[in-house]
């Protein structure tokens, strides 16, 4: 027995619902350009058979054929073989890799053997967290172990496949300890390539290329957070694979506390993607009823990196929390005033943002307690009298009564030890070992698993939110885990420590709504589907230098749409690299996605402020277009030219981007494809007035006199000539269709 699911299938479809004696032995899902096979018969956890491009319509030959299409022959030895391995894949079934499940009984119950005793297809079903796709639902049991398994895996509207499972304990009297809970997703032998990332503070997302080689290249991240330096995505692709070309296959850990994600080849042909929470020692321990539940494991797979990134964008765009309103032009009062905060200062600051378009007034760290530098006060979240003697009411009043709303920075789960919270509950704070640990930045990390500590922090936050008519908060969190022990006995908790901060947020949202939280992370190390689920916005990084920012928003955007993505306009030279740019490329770089400026108005050259005026008015004309529409990117052959666009949905306009990240060998580097357009429409091609580039090479293309109008198969395979650029310069082309 076969089932074939297209996503034409009728909105009310009926779920099927099957017992292990008659589950479909073969079941295919189709969704989005999508095709997912699932071997589930013989008792066992569903087996992959095919993930990748649309196979069309089929029926039970037809699939029964391409099972046996793809089975390898195999010799008599049981490890041999590559095919018909579950999604958690089982030592007991010859599994040479990573297993799916770790774990024991004080050292049995390590290897269990899981037999399907129920299983349910739901078909166009809305899922528990919102999200509509098909869902295979399959529950497990080992007798012998004592263990129980669900595993549930999905193929989503967008096209996304993803998969979880839940391992619960069965023998009342035995604790069984989880070393890991992992999923994994096979690729077929011609993605010979892997992508992932690194990184550091102010330097995000770096990528990183190797070849897929036999054995395992694994990322694990630590530090309790997603990571500066995460892996991100880990994607494998044919070798060579662009945005625009190449089969690629991504993967990603939905989860914002530690984590690993692997790849993985073994002499016997089997490839496979996997990830999962990365679990410190003894920190799941179940006793009997107890279960645990992994983060979602995501994948995704296109022709192109924009086509993996597509459906990421459009997963989170489905979400009913998506914000919806047009993303407000934010200012942020960091590298304007740091620490230096005065009613009068900022009461000018908000007064010229108001002036050249701004919309959110934030003001960041030096509002609290005794936080007149990063030594002390993180922990007492109630406004300093000493800085502030009416509260924050009159900056606020002022704020809002000049046309903006108002956001707070905070960092909820962090603490300084010279703060009345550390000293008047020392035991809220995480401690390995009977030890308070080195500090970071001045800081530690408060126990939000402790109720007395949750409680508190949530009270304060609330109690602000209460006071004042506070529209957003800049959620922070500075300082890594490393020693994450719950006391009094130091047991691990980073898994609970996260799942703390998404109810907290959660609970803040629902006690006032409309809340807007952003999640930063010194900068961009807390990014993820797990945080983003509970948030509106991610810091992109601390770094708001031009030329380090286009990279990491190339990259981020491979996983988060640009509306999500806070980028701020900086001043010149960089507070984080010392570089000089102008005002035209620091503004082009940020308005591709939330935008925000974080400089001292006051310090700002007349033409300067021009320049910021016009790009902000450019960002509110047209963030309608760069917050809904296509985010694509062309393969330009020099290395030195960057192109990146945004292709409205029904094809009517685009927005392209040109950028000189250096100097180019040659002169002129090539004609500029523009990708993603409708290929049987025509355009008319224009540069962007006042954004055209500066005169770097000499005279403009002949096209530029008057512009031109071309089909977008033309525009996407022929190109148009480049405009003279001097490096770290850009400019604007507008296509309209005609």
């Amino acid at each position: 027995m076969t089932i074939d699911h297209h996503d034409h299938r009728p909105e009310n479809s009926p779920m099927d619902s099957t017992t292990a004696g008659t589950t479909p032995d073969l079941v295919h899902l189709r969704r989005n350009g999508v095709s997912l096979v699932l071997s589930t018969g013989a008792g066992r956890l569903p087996r992959i058979v095919h993930w990748g491009a649309d196979l069309g319509e089929t029926d039970e030959a037809v699939l029964q054929s391409i099972a046996r299409a793809a089975k390898p022959p195999i010799g008599h030895n049981l490890n041999d073989q590559v095919h018909d391995i579950s999604i958690l894949p089982e030592f007991e079934a010859g599994w040479l890799g990573r297993p799916g499940v770790e774990g024991s009984r004080h050292g049995t119950a390590w290897s269990p053997e899981f037999r399907v005793v129920t299983q349910s297809l739901l078909l166009d079903s809305t899922m528990d967290d919102g999200y509509r796709g098909d869902l295979l639902r399959v529950e497990a049991s080992d007798p012998v172990a004592g263990l129980d398994l669900t595993v549930e895996t999905a193929l989503l509207e967008s096209g996304l496949l993803r998969a979880r499972a839940t391992i619960a304990n069965r023998f009342e009297q035995q604790p069984y300890t989880v070393g890991a809970l992992r999923i994994v997703f096979p690729v077929p032998a011609v993605a010979g390539e892997l992508l992932d990332f690194t990184g550091r503070h102010i330097m995000e997302r770096v990528p990183q290329r190797s070849e897929f080689t036999i054995g395992t290249h694994s990322r694990e991240m630590r530090g309790g957070r997603t990571g500066l330096d995460a892996a991100y995505l880990l994607i494998a692709g044919e070798s060579g694979f662009g945005f625009r070309s190449g089969e690629v296959w991504g993967t990603h850990v939905a989860f914002s506390g530690n984590q690993a994600l692997y790849g993985e080849r073994i002499y016997n042909g089997a490839r496979v993607l996997g990830g999962g929470e990365l679990l410190q020692h003894s920190e799941i321990v179940l006793d009997g009823g107890e279960k645990y539940e992994s983060p979602w494991f995501y994948g995704s797979y296109g022709v192109g990196l924009d086509a993996l990134s597509g459906r990421f964008h459009q997963h989170l765009r489905s979400r009913a929390g998506h914000p919806r309103s047009p993303r407000p032009v934010v200012i942020n009062t960091w590298e304007a005033v740091y620490f230096e905060h005065d009613l009068a200062t900022l009461s000018e600051l908000a007064d010229r943002a108001a002036a050249i378009g701004v919309e959110r007034f934030v003001l960041d760290d030096g509002w609290f307690g005794s936080r007149r530098d990063d030594t002390s006060g993180l922990g007492d979240w109630s406004v300093s009298r000493e800085v502030w003697p009416e509260g924050l009411g009159p900056l606020i009043d002022h704020v809002t009564g000049a046309g903006l709303d108002f956001g707070l920075w905070v960092e909820p789960e962090m603490i300084n030890l010279d703060s009345d919270l550390a000293r008047a509950h020392p035991e809220w704070i995480f401690s390995a070992g009977g030890r308070t640990g080195s500090s970071s930045r001045f800081q530690h990390v408060l126990d939000l698993t402790h109720p007395g500590a949750y409680d508190h922090i949530l009270g304060a936050l609330d109690a602000l939110l209460d006071e004042y008519d506070i529209a957003y908060l800049k959620w922070d969190h500075n300082r890594l885990l490393v020693e994450a022990g719950h006391t009094p006995g130091g047991e691990p908790a980073i898994h609970d420590q996260t799942l703390a901060v998404y109810r907290m947020m959660d609970e803040l949202k629902a006690r006032h709504p409309g809340l807007e939280i952003e999640s930063c992370a010194s900068g961009g190390g807390r990014i993820d589907l797990g945080i983003i689920e509970h948030t509106d916005r991610v810091w992109g990084s601390d770094c708001n230098d031009p030329l380090e920012r286009q990279q990491i928003h190339r990259y981020t955007k491979l996983l988060v749409p640009p509306e999500l993505i806070g980028a701020h306009i900086g001043s010149s030279p960089s507070h984080t690299t010392g570089r000089t740019q102008s005002m035209q490329f620091r503004a082009f770089v940020a308005a591709w996605c939330h935008l925000g400026i974080e400089i001292d108005l006051r310090t700002l050259a007349e033409d300067e402020l021009t320049g910021a005026t016009e790009w902000i008015a450019f960002y509110r004309e047209h963030r309608e277009l760069l917050h809904s529409g296509t985010v694509v990117n062309a393969d330009h052959p020099d290395e030195s030219i960057w192109v990146n666009g945004v292709v409205a949905a029904d094809g009517s306009e685009a927005l392209f981007g040109v950028a000189a990240m250096t100097r180019s060998t040659a002169w002129p580097p090539g004609l500029l494809r523009l990708p993603g357009l409708d290929p049987d429409r025509r355009y008319r091609v224009s540069v962007v007035p006042p954004f055209a580039a500066s005169a770097g090479h000499g005279p403009s293309p002949d096209w530029i006199e008057e512009p031109i109008v071309l089909s977008g198969r033309a525009l996407e395979n022929a190109g148009v000539q480049i405009v003279p650029l001097w490096p770290e310069d850009a400019y604007l082309l507008h296509v309209v269709a005609v």
